[in-house]
Order: structure tokens, then sequence, then C-alpha cells
């Protein structure tokens, strides 16, 4: 006898931020793999045209709008997601965008937006669906991390504190979770070229990109693609019943070296 319930055939899944980015990646790919899939954002334009490829692909896929900053919004998009679909399975809690600028330049309002996007709206998302997981002994909440939360970025300190809270929250999940049949987990994308945050005039993002280099954090210049964040993703879900991914960060591979490795000359500093 198996220790665990398989996963149902039909596992109804929300996804946050779903207008572009990994969180439209995510939709896409668990839509062709069976998943029916509410696309939320505030962009609903754009998750409707989504969800209209979706369908002509033959998924299972419904847009509504969803701003993670207010209750109510929160709470009518798990509810009519829900009348829609069926109970929820799976939330993947991935809104937000980021905010470049050096701490002590930036302004708590600003501080203060990214900790209510990344955190609490999370939290909203996670507390609107954990009593039905709960109550019926399954379900998955998968939240977008961010690599900032483990290796905190100059430029990126309001955004690094959000997601460094959320690891928080998660990890506090996982323990008081244990034992009801639902799963908690983070996935943290390294570099991802996404819309988020390159928006921004070059006078913003360049003097962040030579900080990060300066503390060791843009070694090469290749970036992840929102698809490799989505196939993790789905990994995740559909991790078979019995163990699950607490925790999983994406980072992405170097260029190919010019020359092979035993030709290459490593130059280390002198001693001072």
């Amino acid at each position: 006898m198996p220790r665990f319930e398989p996963h149902p055939a039909r596992r109804p899944t929300l996804i946050a931020g779903a207008s572009s980015g990994i969180g439209a990646a995510t939709a896409t790919e668990l839509a062709s793999r069976g998943f029916p899939v509410a696309l939320g954002a505030r962009r609903v334009d754009r998750c409707e045209q989504l969800a209209e490829q979706i369908r002509r692909d033959g998924g299972e896929a419904v847009a509504l709008p969803l701003d993670v900053t207010e209750a109510d919004s929160v709470t009518q998009f798990v509810h009519r997601a829900r009348e829609q679909l069926g109970d929820i399975e799976v939330l993947v809690a991935g809104a937000g965008d980021t905010f470049f600028g050096r701490l002590y330049e930036t302004g708590t309002e600003d501080f203060e937006s990214q900790i209510q996007t990344h955190l609490i709206g999370a939290n909203r998302l996670a507390t609107a669906v954990l009593p039905g997981m709960v109550k019926r002994r399954r379900g998955d909440v998968i939240f977008v991390g961010s690599d900032v939360a483990l290796r905190q970025r100059p430029h990126m300190g309001a955004y690094g504190a959000a997601k460094a809270g959320l690891l928080a929250m998660v990890t506090n999940l996982q323990m008081e979770l244990e034992g009801t049949g639902v799963r908690a987990s983070i996935v943290h994308p390294g570099p991802t070229q996404t819309g988020m945050g390159w928006s921004l005039p070059p006078e913003s993002i360049a003097p962040a990109l030579e900080d990060w280099a300066r503390w060791g954090h843009a070694r090469h210049a290749y970036f992840l693609r929102a698809a490799d964040l989505a196939r993790a993703i789905a990994f995740v879900a559909e991790t078979p019943r019995g163990g699950f991914v607490a925790s999983m960060e994406v980072q992405p591979e170097a260029p190919l070296s010019s020359a092979p490795r035993e030709r290459q000359q490593l130059k280390y500093p002198e001693a001072p």
C-alpha cells in the first residue's frame, strides 16, 4: 500500500503574477501538463490573451484580476477561481516587481511597497487557500523567492528584505504544515531575463551592475530565461506524494570558455 494517495488527476492551480515573465511561462508550462490554471495579475488583459492561447492549445485556463496588495482582490480572485475551476490544489505565488536603489536613498514608502507585494501579498494568497488544502489533506503552495534572499545584493535591499522575509515565512509553514499533507516549497531564481526591473533607465541599472561585479554577484553575463524557472516550478508541483522539494535555487549556466579548462591559467592576486 502506498503511504500517500497520489495526486488527483485534475489539479486546479492559481498563478499570481501571470501576465508576464516567470508567471506567464509557468502558466503555459503547467497548462501543457494538464493543470487547469487561473491566471491572476493587475494587467488582466495580458492574462486574457495568454488564457486564450492556452485554450487554443488544448489547455484549461481562466484570467482574473488580481492585486496582491489589496485583501479584497485576493479574496475575490481565489473565490472566482474556485467557482470556475474547482477546489484549489496548487498555488504559485510569484506576483511582484523589483525596485532598484541604494537603501540609504530609498524612501520608506518604496521600501514598504516591496514588503507589501512580495511578503504580505504572498501571505494573503497562502492564507486564502491553505485552510481548504489542510481540510482535504493535500495541496502544494509554491513561492517564487530569489537568490537575493540567500545572498543580499547591493541596490536591491528593499527587494532582498522582502524575499528574505518570504523565505522565513515559507520555512515556518513547512514546520507548521508537517503532517497535514500540504507541502510548502520555495524556488529561488538567480538572474533572470524578464521585464521585471529591466525597464528602468540605464542610469539606474548601470550603478547596480557595477556594484554587483564589485561584490562578486556578476561573474558572467548570461541570464536564466523565464521558461527555465517554469520547468523548475512544474517539477516541484509534480513531485510525487511522499517527498517534497523544500527549496530549489536555479542559476544561469556560464557561457562556455573559449579554451579547454586544462589550458586555462588561473591568476590569483599577489600576496601583500
